[in-house]
């Protein structure tokens, strides 16, 4: 008998949700994909929100974003020919809008109000799966390294998982089970990449990398960005918007009085995010011969060609080779710690994010 979730996900990125109907009755497999995009004045105003926004906003957007990831859900389904009464819960994660682990009071807020979700779609909803983890003395983040070593892990030798999201992370997979699962954010993915190419072209994202492709990186912009304290930090480590956006990036060139044309910094940017990934890959202490690449990063030509470059030794492939796509790694991963959660097993890996032991993560909210 099948046994489904819906995995809702939208990441740092804040383009859109993504949605996936999972079968975990054997090998977990995606039945259903859709993507609802933000329109810009949803975009503005979660922006908005994560730097400067009232109570009021953040009440309001977490009505708004839960009405839309339910939407998310209902079209999913309906693409997947099943009905409410055959998914036996939904995992969402919601909206990231702040997230800081090593504040005295560490924290991390995710929007897009489950009662809603349940309420709208008539299923039983998982979420708020960051908080359990941060209360057991952990970063929160990274959640889906646990799903990482149920679907990609193999026995014969060691992997890497890197999802290339608005911020980046890897999953150092063992090839010796009795060996602890590792993993953390590398540093900017994609968010300084599209927050760039927004200004500059008007479009969310830099197609296929082609702008930042007629650029030349500037090293001496690469080494200061690089000197960002956090590519120091030892794991378990975490990051978001709070540390890497445009205005840190406005305060680093306003400081270095370079003339630098917009592809130049976008080339940059690219490099900045395939070098702190490359370089936190380098710091395994096994030598690593397969990394398997997910996230919206895999579309951008550029970052997967300078990835080889700094990956020489490595082969380098897509998740969709192993059986998940890598634009819905992310939402299957939720999917997957839904159930977790209703079957009462743990869903995070202390090994990963520094918590004091495994727990049950998210609230369930019955439909």
């Amino acid at each position: 008998m099948a046994e489904l979730y819906i995995g809702l996900m939208s990441g740092t990125s804040m383009d859109g949700i993504d949605a996936v109907v999972l079968d975990l009755s054997g090998n977990p497999h995606i039945l259903a994909t859709t993507f609802t995009p933000y329109d810009k004045p949803v975009r503005d105003r979660l922006a908005r929100l994560c730097t400067e926004g009232s109570t009021g906003l953040l009440a309001s957007m977490d009505t708004e974003l839960g009405i839309l990831f339910a939407q998310a859900a209902l079209d999913v389904l309906h693409k997947s020919g099943m009905s409410p009464q055959q998914i036996r819960a939904i995992g969402s994660h919601g909206q990231t809008i702040h997230h800081e682990p090593r504040a005295p009071f560490p924290n991390s807020l995710q929007i897009a109000n489950p009662n809603v979700i349940a309420e709208y779609t008539g299923i039983t909803t998982v979420a708020d799966f960051r908080r359990r983890d941060i209360a057991a003395g952990g970063q929160g983040a990274p959640l889906v390294p646990a799903f990482h070593n149920e679907v990609f892990q193999v026995p014969d030798h060691d992997r890497v998982i890197v999802n290339i999201g608005g911020i980046a992370n890897i999953t150092l997979l063992p090839g010796n089970k009795d060996l602890a699962v590792t993993g953390f954010d590398t540093g900017p993915g994609n968010v300084l990449l599209d927050g760039w190419a927004e200004r500059h072209l008007g479009t969310a994202y830099d197609a296929d990398g082609q702008w930042g492709a007629s650029g030349e990186i500037d090293q001496r912009l690469l080494e200061i960005l690089l000197a960002h304290p956090y590519f120091d930090l030892q794991s378990p480590k975490s990051t978001g918007r709070e540390e890497f956006n445009l205005q840190w990036l406005d305060e680093v060139l306003e400081g270095m009085h370079l003339a630098l044309s917009p592809q130049d910094i976008q080339a940059t940017l690219c490099e900045l995010t395939a070098r702190s990934i490359a370089s936190s890959i380098h710091k395994h202490p096994a030598q690593v011969h397969e990394v398997l690449i997910c996230g919206g990063g895999t579309h951008n030509r550029l970052l997967m060609q300078r990835l080889r470059v700094h990956l020489q030794d490595a082969s380098i492939h897509s998740t969709e080779q192993f059986g998940i796509p890598p634009d819905w790694v992310e939402s299957a991963a939720f999917a997957w710690l839904a159930s977790q959660t209703l079957s009462g097993r743990p869903g995070n890996l202390p090994s990963v994010t520094g918590a004091t032991e495994p727990v049950v993560l998210g609230g369930i909210y019955t439909a």
